[in-house]
């Protein structure tokens, strides 16, 4: 059961993507690993620092508008692992946080969250909600997170509050994004839509118009090629555990803002050239776990890649100019990761100059391969 200051801790990481890490590798997290990101303080501090400085009335928690079971305290009302099948009535009308995971709900009615216009984060993640009223979410005229993992959908839901920042919808069972769908949502940054059953063809033309999105995750689906519709904005984009055969010359061509590339733990055999010169300000790209036989071309051309993932492929050799430009100052920041560990690759053969761009000769990983 988790607490109510667990529930905080994940509120707080919105996948506020100013500036991407540059010294640490990205690691394929958990839902719940977004909330330990760091150290928070009392329940006043998280709520003054999430809402942008917005003070919080210090008021004793007034027991007889808390609904049965329920914990209700600073505008936080936490009714999770109660096995409620229908939202609770009589949620204080200052409500800002509300936390109904681990329950049974299977429906959200149209007056569900009627009066609610103060609510800033709702989490519904793990009930078995298939059905949602097409005006559920109008009063919530301040709703910026939205945690909607682990249920029963078919589609995403219609009419979302065009407040909205975050969205969380992975593991349901999402075939189909239509067109239209996140029309409005000029304010969201982050969408989270792994665990689905969508193929390439789910995605129909136009389904992301209008989205500026940072961050994007479609993980553990049923791709099999890289979509070319996403938003052109994004700086991080992740696509593992999917069935992409191949990344060909114009995949990438629309995301040139890309920092980080996820697309480990597919079929990957082939990289056409040329394909990664559409993300020049790539700092992190990860290729692990799939069927490559050699290094990607292109890497020493890309002056801010840091972190290369391809451990686990079937990469034979190594060659001295696979990572690093023949020019000396080409590279505007030096490696800090490279795994080759898992691959076919005789690494005594393996040049030292080979690595001539590699900040510290402890960021390379070699060995560990089994037949």
């Amino acid at each position: 059961m988790f607490s109510c200051r667990s529930f905080l801790l994940l509120l707080l990481n919105v996948c506020s993507l100013t500036a991407p890490s540059l010294a640490l590798p990205f690691e394929q997290r958990g839902f719940w690993d977004f909330a330990m990101d760091g150290e928070l303080g009392d329940l006043t501090t998280v709520m003054m620092r999430d809402e942008e400085g917005s003070a919080v009335e210090e008021l004793p928690p007034d027991v007889s508008l808390c609904p049965f079971g329920c914990h209700c305290q600073l505008n936080v009302v936490q009714c999770s692992d109660l096995s409620l099948t229908a939202v609770p009535m009589e949620i204080p009308r200052d409500t800002k946080l509300l936390d109904l995971q681990n329950n049974r709900i299977t429906e959200l009615k149209e007056n569900d969250f009627k009066g609610l216009t103060n609510l800033y984060a709702l989490s519904l993640v793990n009930n078995k909600i298939s059905k949602v009223h097409p005006r559920t979410f109008a009063p919530l005229v301040h709703l910026k997170k939205l945690y909607f993992s682990r249920n029963l959908l078919t589609v995403i839901p219609k009419n979302l509050p065009p407040s909205l920042v975050e969205l969380r919808i992975h593991d349901n069972r999402i075939k189909k994004v239509a067109e239209g769908t996140f029309s409005g949502l000029g304010s969201m940054n982050c969408i989270e839509m792994g665990g689905n059953p969508i193929q390439n063809s789910g995605f129909e033309p136009g389904a992301f118009k209008g989205l500026k999105l940072n961050y994007l995750r479609i993980s553990e689906s049923k791709l099999t090629g890289i979509p070319k519709d996403f938003p052109d904005s994004l700086h991080e984009l992740h696509l593992d555990n999917n069935q992409i055969q191949a990344i060909e010359l114009e995949d990438l061509s629309r995301y040139k803002h890309l920092y980080r590339l996820g697309l480990g733990f597919n079929h990957i055999r082939m990289i056409e050239n040329g394909s990664l010169s559409y993300v020049p300000n790539l700092r992190e790209l990860h290729l692990e776990n799939n069927r490559l036989t050699r290094i990607p071309m292109g890497l020493p051309d890309m002056k801010y890649l840091q972190v290369v993932y391809l451990h686990s492929n079937n990469i034979s050799r190594v060659d001295v100019n696979d990572f690093c430009p023949q020019r000396y100052g080409m590279k505007r920041s030096f490696y800090n990761g490279i795994s080759l560990y898992g691959n076919p690759v005789n690494y005594w053969e393996v040049q030292p100059a080979t690595f001539r761009c590699v900040g510290d000769r402890l960021a390379i990983h070699f060995g560990n391969y089994k037949k």
